[in-house]
């Protein structure tokens, strides 16, 4: 095997000779965008995560598939865009440089953008003494500055290495609880162990949503998943449902066997709701193969998809950080509308920390709300990234540089002042 991942292996060979766009990516990719938006209008609702009512449990359980499908999709995203580089010409020798630098100045965009425009979205303040949240977004970022590091070596190695951080992820557990005191909120920037993060001895505490371990194992496992991508699409096929059925079949087997000989309480919930409600913070090995099993066995139904609707996901799919960057404050203005509608005022105060908001029951929308706002945010998005995609599709081939999973980082940068990354 090359030493360069995105180079061609004996396995691959059976593809095709130009590497095209992977249109089940792209429409997988929409589908977790708008699952995303039923969870944040969820936050701003006051609708708990979960709950004892078939609608609110699978209100909260559908948008799971979303962080592990995107994390996924985006190290599948990373060994495409290094099998673009090599056929635009950039050589195996200077690859994983290339691909490298891509990686970190992505990931360190999005950890920018994570601590400004997105947590200033979520708030609709800059008090930093009262909010900071290490999101999804910091997650991705800080995954792919890791990718980085591990693009030099073989595809294999990559891949192996990040299903054995998912599998023994709870090591990291116990590895950090054995450190020293001062140093385990780092660590819980890793996995969590249970230590306060605080910037400074008096500053504001740091909520960390999403830790390292498991989701760069995730990414990492994507990365290599990208070699299974490449191939011919009657290989591809069959692998990706051998793989997306095993994956969710090992989730029944296990998942179910937990069910029976675990302690249901004294009010106890139905066995269904207790198999499918599976630890996310941090994603145990049970909550992975149960959101990325039916993720891979999808592909190749998604590949051939037609249609109308289809086509409303892939234009999400396409744009995904445009999206991502618009959606969220755009339902925090409409939920803060629909507040002063429905009860004469807004209550911003109840989101000066959100997303972590609780409210009494008496105050929450009910379902049909919630699912109404959710279809028009929706519907408000669609002109908007349409036109984006548009921009993007008429800049042509170069414009595959920015088609990492988060969409045209590029852009931001020059946003932000930074100079363009060059290849």
């Amino acid at each position: 095997m090359d030493h360069v991942s995105p180079q061609t292996t004996a396995g691959e060979r059976k593809t095709t000779g130009a590497v095209r766009r992977i249109d089940s990516v792209d429409l997988i990719r929409g589908i977790v965008m708008v699952l995303m938006a039923i969870d944040h209008v969820r936050v701003y609702s006051g609708v708990p995560a979960g709950g004892p009512t078939a609608g609110v449990f699978f209100t909260r359980w559908i948008t799971h598939f979303c962080a592990p499908a995107f994390v996924f999709l985006a190290g599948a995203s990373a060994f495409l865009y290094g099998r673009r580089l090599l056929r635009d010409g950039t050589s195996s020798d200077r690859l994983p440089a290339v691909l490298a630098r891509y990686l970190a100045t992505r990931g360190l965009v999005l950890v920018l953008l994570e601590f400004t425009v997105i947590r200033a979205s979520w708030t609709f303040h800059f008090d930093y003494s009262s909010f900071i949240l290490a999101g999804v977004i910091w997650m991705l970022g800080c995954c792919m500055i890791l990718m980085a590091a591990l693009v030099w070596l073989p595809t294999r190695a990559i891949g192996a290495m990040g299903v054995g951080v998912i599998l023994f992820q709870q090591a990291f557990g116990a590895l950090g609880s054995a450190l020293p005191g001062v140093l385990q909120p780092l660590w819980e920037l890793i996995y969590p162990i249970g230590a306060e993060v605080r910037l400074g001895a008096d500053g504001p505490s740091v909520a960390v949503l999403y830790s390292l371990v498991p989701w760069i194992g995730v990414m990492a496992a994507g990365y290599a998943f990208g070699a299974i991508l490449v191939r011919e699409p009657g290989d591809r096929d069959r692998l990706c449902l051998r793989i997306g059925l095993v994956a969710t079949a090992l989730f029944l087997l296990l998942g179910g066997a937990a069910v029976l000989v675990q302690d249901s309480g004294d009010q106890p919930a139905p066995a269904l709701f207790r198999l499918l409600n599976q630890n996310k913070y941090p994603a145990s090995q049970l909550f992975l193969l149960m959101t990325l099993g039916p993720t891979i066995a999808l592909i190749p139904f998604a590949e051939r998809a037609t249609g109308r609707l289809a086509g409303v996901f892939s234009i999400f799919g396409r744009v995904p950080m445009f999206y991502y960057l618009l959606h969220i404050p755009l339902i925090h203005a409409t939920a803060l509308v629909v507040w002063l509608w429905r009860d004469g005022t807004a209550g911003t105060a109840r989101f000066v920390t959100a997303p972590f908001v609780s409210m009494p029951a008496s105050e929450r929308w009910n379902l049909p709300l919630l699912y109404l706002v959710f279809a028009i945010v929706v519907a408000l998005l669609y002109p908007a990234c349409r036109w984006y995609a548009g921009i993007r599709a008429r800049r042509g081939p170069s414009s595959l540089r920015t088609n990492l999973h988060y969409g045209n980082l590029i852009t931001y940068r020059r946003m932000l002042g930074l100079k363009p990354p060059s290849s």
